[in-house]
C-alpha cells in the first residue's frame, strides 16, 4: 500500500493506492489563506503539517487495515513557497506563498543582480518564484532575513516535520530560481545573488527517489511499520504528470481549470524564456518538461456564466456537442491578465466584434474559442525550443464539454483525448512515486496512462477558418493594448 500527500494552497488531499495502481481511500483537510496586504498570500506552515496529520488520521480511522500496510509516502505541494526556518528548524514567518504579488521590483533587481538568471534557471524571473521573495524579505524585514538558516519550499517543510530530513525534489526545486535547471543542482551564482549560499538550502534526490523515513512517533500513530520510505515527490503539476502517465519525451496534457497549463515532457532543458515558458526538471531523472500557463481558462466561462445567472451546462446545451464555423465575436481570455506568452498582469479580457445580430450563444463559443486560441499560443511559444506538440490528453473541469473538446481539436490542429481522470491527480503521482521509492519498480509499469474516454480529431474543413480567426484574434492584444 502507498500512500499520497499533496499540500495545495486551499488544502491537503491524502490518497491510498494498492500495488496494482488502484484507488482505495481519499481523506481531505481545508487550508485557508492571510492577505494581510493588498498582494499579499501566506500560510503558516504548520498549518500543513496539521492537516496532513489530520487527513492521514482520518485515513488511519476508517481505513486501519490499509494504512497500517503503507510501505511508501509520496509528496506533492504546492510550488514556490518561501518556507523560512531558523537555527532552530523554526519558521521565522509566515510562509510567502505562489500568488503572492508582493516581489515585482525585486524581480527586475534580481535579473539586474545575475543577468545569466534566465540561461541557468530557464525561467523568467516572476513574483511567483521564491528568489524574488527572498530579495524582497532582504530589503523589508531584513532582520528576519539575517535569522534565516534554510529555505524549504511547502512540501519540504512537511517532509521535514514528518521524518527529521530537510530534503527537496528537483521538479520543486526548479521554480525557486536557484536551481541549474539543466545540471540539476543548486546554483552557487543565483543564490548569492539573493544573499544566500549552498549552507541555506536543502539536500536535492529525484523525484522516484527515497528521501526519508517516517519519524517513529508518527509510524507508531498509523500503526505502520518501521521503514517507512518518503520518496523526493514532486511539485503539484509534475505529480500530476506522473498520474497521468506522462513520463516520455513528447507525452503532452492541456489542463482546463481554473487556470489553463500545457505540460510537455521533454529529454532535455529547453528553455524558452522570452515566450514566458516555464523550463523545469520533471520528477524522474533524465527528464524535464516545459510548462505554459494561462491564468483564465474554466474561470472564463465560470465568468459569463456568473454575469448571465445561468448555469453553465445551459450556456453549452444550445451548441450541441460541434460548431460548424468561427463565431462573429471574438474573446480574450485575460480576465486576470496573462502568463504565457506575454507575462503582463495588466492584460485584460474583451470582446470584440459585437453587432445587434449577435446573441447568447455566440457569446458563449466565442469564449470557448479564445481559450483555445491562447492554448495555440502556448503551443506556438513551446514549439521555439523543442518539437510540435503531435497529440495531447485534455484534462480538468473544461475537458468534460465534448464541444470544447472538438474546438480544441480544430484550432490546434492535433487530436486530443478526453481522459479518465479522478480529482486527487496530483496525489495519485505522489502516491506512484511513493511506490517507485519503496520498491524500486520502473517507472513505466507504475506511471500507466489513464483510459481514454474519447479522442477528437481535428477537421480539414474547419482549418482554414480557424487559421483565418486565430490569425485575426492575434491582433487584438497588441491593439488593445495600446
Amino acid at each position: 500500500m502507498f500512500l499520497g500527500l499533496d499540500v495545495g494552497t486551499s488544502g491537503v488531499k491524502a490518497v491510498l493506492e494498492d500495488e496494482t495502481g488502484a484507488l482505495i481511500a481519499n481523506a481531505s483537510r481545508p487550508l485557508s489563506l492571510s492577505h494581510p496586504q493588498p498582494l499579499w498570500s501566506e500560510q503558516n506552515p504548520d498549518h500543513w503539517v496539521e492537516a496532513v496529520i489530520g487527513a492521514v488520521d482520518d485515513l488511519a480511522r476508517e481505513r486501519p487495515r490499509e494504512t497500517s500496510a503503507v510501505r511508501g509516502i509520496g509528496l506533492s505541494g504546492q510550488m514556490h513557497g518561501a518556507t523560512l526556518l531558523g537555527r532552530d528548524g523554526r519558521p521565522l514567518r509566515p510562509a510567502i506563498l505562489w500568488n503572492d504579488g508582493r516581489s515585482q521590483a525585486e524581480c527586475a533587481e534580481l535579473e539586474r543582480r545575475c543577468p545569466e538568471l534566465h540561461t541557468i534557471a530557464g525561467n523568467l524571473a516572476m513574483p511567483g518564484f521564491t528568489a524574488p521573495k527572498l530579495v524582497w524579505v532582504a530589503k523589508h524585514e531584513p532582520k528576519i532575513f539575517a535569522e534565516v538558516a534554510t529555505v524549504l519550499l511547502p512540501k519540504a517543510y512537511v517532509r521535514y516535520r514528518l521524518s527529521g530530513e530537510m530534503v527537496e525534489d528537483m521538479s520543486d526545486a526548479a521554480g525557486t530560481l536557484w536551481l541549474d535547471v539543466g545540471a540539476r543542482r543548486w546554483s552557487e551564482k543565483l543564490l548569492a545573488a539573493t544573499g544566500l549560499s549552498l549552507d541555506h538550502m536543502p539536500r536535492l534526490v529525484e523525484g522516484n527517489e527515497r528521501s526519508a523515513v517516517l519519524s517513529p512517533e508518527l509510524a507508531r500513530r498509523w500503526g505502520m511499520g518501521a521503514d517507512v520510505v518518503i520518496a523526493g515527490g514532486a511539485g503539484d503539476n509534475a505529480a500530476s504528470a506522473i498520474g497521468l502517465g506522462a513520463i516520455r519525451p513528447g507525452d503532452a496534457f492541456l489542463s482546463l481549470g481554473t487556470s489553463g497549463v500545457l505540460f510537455r515532457v521533454t529529454d532535455r532543458f529547453a528553455p524558452a524564456p522570452e515566450a514566458a515558458v516555464h523550463a523545469f526538471c520533471h520528477a524522474l531523472g533524465g527528464l524535464w518538461h516545459q510548462m505554459g500557463v494561462m491564468l483564465s481558462a474554466a474561470a472564463s466561462l465560470a465568468w459569463l456564466a456568473r454575469i448571465l445567472e445561468t448555469p453553465e451546462a445551459a450556456l453549452l446545451a444550445p451548441l450541441g456537442t460541434r460548431v460548424e464555423r468561427p463565431s462573429p465575436v471574438q474573446f480574450l481570455p485575460y480576465l486576470d491578465g496573462e502568463r504565457t506568452p506575454h507575462n503582463d498582469a495588466h492584460a485584460a479580457g474583451a470582446f470584440v466584434g459585437l453587432r445587434s445580430a449577435a446573441g447568447r450563444g455566440d457569446l458563449v463559443q466565442a469564449v470557448l474559442e479564445g481559450v483555445a486560441f491562447a492554448s495555440r499560443d502556448m503551443f506556438a511559444a513551446l514549439a521555439r525550443s523543442a518539437q510540435p506538440i503531435k497529440e495531447l490528453d485534455l484534462v480538468g473541469g473544461g475537458s468534460r464539454s465534448l464541444l470544447w473538446a472538438q474546438i480544441m481539436a480544430d484550432v490546434l490542429g492535433v487530436t486530443a483525448h478526453r481522459v479518465e481522470e479522478g480529482e486527487v491527480g496530483a496525489a495519485i503521482g505522489a502516491a506512484r512515486l511513493g511506490r517507485l521509492a519503496a520498491t524500486g519498480a520502473a517507472p513505466a509499469d507504475v506511471c500507466r496512462k489513464p483510459q481514454r474516454l474519447q479522442s477528437f480529431e481535428p477537421r480539414a474543413t474547419q482549418r482554414a477558418a480557424y487559421d483565418a480567426a486565430y490569425a485575426q484574434w492575434r491582433k487584438l492584444y497588441p491593439a488593445l493594448k495600446e
